[in-house]
């Protein structure tokens, strides 16, 4: 046999004992033992009904399916949104510099009035 092997060998036989000596302690044997006795029924349970096994997997497939299309769909439709909102930025930031430049304007032309005279202005 290679060393290899012997390696592989020695981890096994290592792990078996360990195991048993862990056995040694009762708290430790009830503990296995119920882990056991629910694995087993549970394995039992699904070698009798395999088909009540195979619907939920299939709902629990399809459940997967539809979140995933949900998710992608919102993802678009934010994805939507930020086209759009980039879209938009250039022109609401044109609109609000119009804006101020004819408040602006329309204010100086006010004070203007109001320091110099209406008649000066309009000449």
């Amino acid at each position: 046999m290679t060393k290899k092997n012997q390696f592989w060998r020695g981890m096994l036989i290592g792990a078996i004992a360990g195991g048993a000596i862990s056995l040694l302690d009762k708290p430790t044997r009830q503990a296995m033992k119920e882990n056991v006795l629910k694995t087993s029924r549970k394995v039992s349970y699904i070698a009798r009904n395999p088909g009540k096994i195979a619907d939920k997997v299939k709902g629990t497939a399809s459940k997967l399916k539809e979140t995933f299309e949900q998710v992608s769909e919102d993802i678009a439709y934010i994805t939507d949104k930020v086209d759009e909102l980039r879209e938009l930025t250039p022109q609401v930031t044109d609109i609000i510099k119009e804006t101020k430049e004819t408040f602006s304007k329309s204010d100086e032309d006010d004070l203007l009035r109001d320091v110099v005279g209406e008649e000066i202005i309009n000449k």
